[in-house]
């Protein structure tokens, strides 16, 4: 067997391109060096322009191992797309705890949900001029009760070559109750697992990336414990970026995302990737 044939290659995918142009300068800066080989776009992020469209074009270019994929976004602060989307908060999507204790007790409506992803995907298409690699979800909605239901309807109809990101872990369970966030994640994402499995819709085997945010954690640390059992075409999220305005005003993880970035284009990732076996390639 060759040393090649031995590596694990794993997806590591940068989310919220779109969000702040700090946050796809530094998105740009990883894939150009290699550091990733994944981003997800939001369509409805205030910095996604033609300019930011193509400087991302031409990073990928560069790096052309480099997936694409949109990055559904379907809670507060932003916006729908859709004229007659609901339920809204004022005129901004629901925040996403609220959504998904909405979705927990069947008061949504997945026609809403799919036309709204429908048009986001529109939205890709017409930005790339293709249809997205992958479809995935900011603040991990596309695993929603009910909100599931609307997005595979879209993928399956807008998008049905691209696969779909679950979020739940391939480990033992005592390994998955030291992280309660991404407990959560693995009982969503079994039923999203079977609800995609059922439409014909592929997704990632296994997945790791989920920490608190508003800690001061060790992100080489995690970044080895993430890596940890991941299975080949398993998938890490990331949030690199460097801090801006833009970003302060829209989301609270502002400064995790310069450490996320300042180790990812660092040596000490290198040789943790080597150590580890795994190959973003």
């Amino acid at each position: 067997m060759s040393a090649a044939a031995d590596l694990r290659r794993i997806w590591l995918c940068a989310d919220d391109y779109g969000i702040s142009p700090g946050v796809n300068r530094a998105i740009r800066d990883l894939i150009e060096r290699g550091r990733l080989n994944a981003t997800s776009v939001m369509m409805v992020g205030p910095a996604i322009e033609r300019s930011e469209i193509e400087a991302l074009q031409a990073s990928a270019t560069a790096s052309p191992r480099c997936a694409i994929g949109l990055h559904v976004t379907l809670s507060a602060p932003f916006r729908p797309l859709t004229m007659h989307f609901r339920p809204l908060d004022g005129d901004m999507f629901m925040p996403f705890p609220k959504l998904l204790r909405a979705g927990m007790l069947r008061r949504l409506d997945r026609e809403f949900f799919r036309n709204e992803v429908k048009a986001q995907l529109a939205a890709f298409a017409e930005a790339f001029g293709r249809a997205p690699d992958f479809v995935d979800g900011h603040q991990h909605v596309q695993l929603y009760p009910q909100v599931r239901d609307g997005f595979v309807d879209a993928v399956v109809d807008a998008a049905p070559n691209a696969w779909v990101r679950q979020g739940g872990r391939d480990l033992p369970l005592a390994q998955r109750l030291a992280s309660p966030k991404a407990m959560v994640l693995d009982i969503l994402s079994a039923q999203f697992r079977r609800r995609a499995g059922r439409a014909g819709l592929s997704f990632n085997p296994g997945f790791a990336g989920a920490y608190d945010f508003t800690r001061a954690a060790d992100f080489g640390e995690l970044m080895r414990q993430f890596l940890e059992g991941l299975p080949d075409g398993g998938l890490v999220m990331c949030h690199p970026g460097f801090v801006d305005d833009v970003l302060a005003g829209l989301d609270p993880m502002t400064d995790v995302r310069e450490r996320e970035h300042a180790y990812l284009s660092g040596e000490a990732f290198a040789h943790l990737l080597a150590d580890s076996r795994v190959t973003l390639g």
